[in-house]
């Protein structure tokens, strides 16, 4: 597949037009002109360059890409040595940012309550861009401390923080990543609990004092699986070959 047509399906899949983001969203660096294999990852690490090189991929995908807002300009150090080992192996660097958070189909936020089997998910609809909080209801009423332990066996590691009860929860609020700041329209839209991937000090008091249950899962593991979905999607409608590389990270 031409780089340019697989382009065209991925923002016509995605619609980054749409939203206003902190870093551009698409193709970041480029690399060949012909994309037979796709590696998919959260962070474009150097590990995950590396990674992706050694399975000869012809183009990465991934959530956090470069480029951020008010990040530092010069291509120097840790970039310089990124950005030459894509050029120099000729590889396609893309990535999407907020908008495989929001997406309905593969986001972050749909997958990690699909794979919650929560059902009759929608988007928090004051919160912008839509699908950027997103909720929904299990399929199941659970306590506290066994939901803390059906999302610690969903992401493969233990909590980075919670506050949780036997109070039984049906309804979930998710912004993956570091949506802490939400918690409190997680509050005002009613539900019984929260996940995000990461915690501030004053998130558990809002917790504690609002009533509301709170699940911090990290960052990475809260973000692996929309980009796995969107590779997914690659592999089943495009035809090409896509293989999802976790470099893990603790936060």
């Amino acid at each position: 597949m031409q780089r340019a047509e697989l382009l065209e399906t991925l923002n016509a899949w995605l619609k980054p037009n749409l939203i206003k983001d902190f870093s551009p969203n698409g193709l970041q660096v480029e690399g060949g002109n012909e994309i037979a294999k796709v590696v998919t990852g959260v962070t474009a690490s150097q590990a995950l360059i590396d990674k992706a090189i050694s399975a000869q991929a012809d183009a990465i995908l991934v959530h956090h890409g470069y480029f951020w807002k008010n990040e530092a300009q010069p291509i120097v150090g840790m970039k310089k040595r990124r950005i030459a080992a894509l050029l120099e192996a000729n590889i396609n660097l893309i990535g999407y940012h907020l908008p495989l958070d929001v997406h309905p189909e593969f986001g972050n936020n749909v997958q990690l309550l699909k794979r919650l089997e929560a059902v009759e998910i929608e988007p928090v609809a004051e919160i912008k861009p839509e699908g950027l909080l997103m909720k929904g209801r299990l399929a199941q009423k659970v306590s506290g401390s066994q939901f803390a332990r059906d999302i610690e066996a969903l992401v493969q590691r233990k909590l980075v923080a919670s506050v949780q009860s036997e109070k039984l929860i049906e309804t979930v609020a998710v912004c993956t990543g570091g949506g802490q700041s939400f918690i409190e329209q997680a509050v005002e839209c009613g539900v019984d609990a929260f996940i995000t991937g990461e915690v501030s000090e004053q998130t558990i008091h809002v917790a504690r004092e609002c009533g509301i249950q709170f699940f911090a899962a990290g960052h990475h593991a809260t973000e692996r699986f929309g980009v796995f979905a969107l590779g997914e999607k690659i592999k089943n409608e495009l035809g090409l070959s896509v293989q999802f590389i976790d470099v893990d990270s603790p936060a």
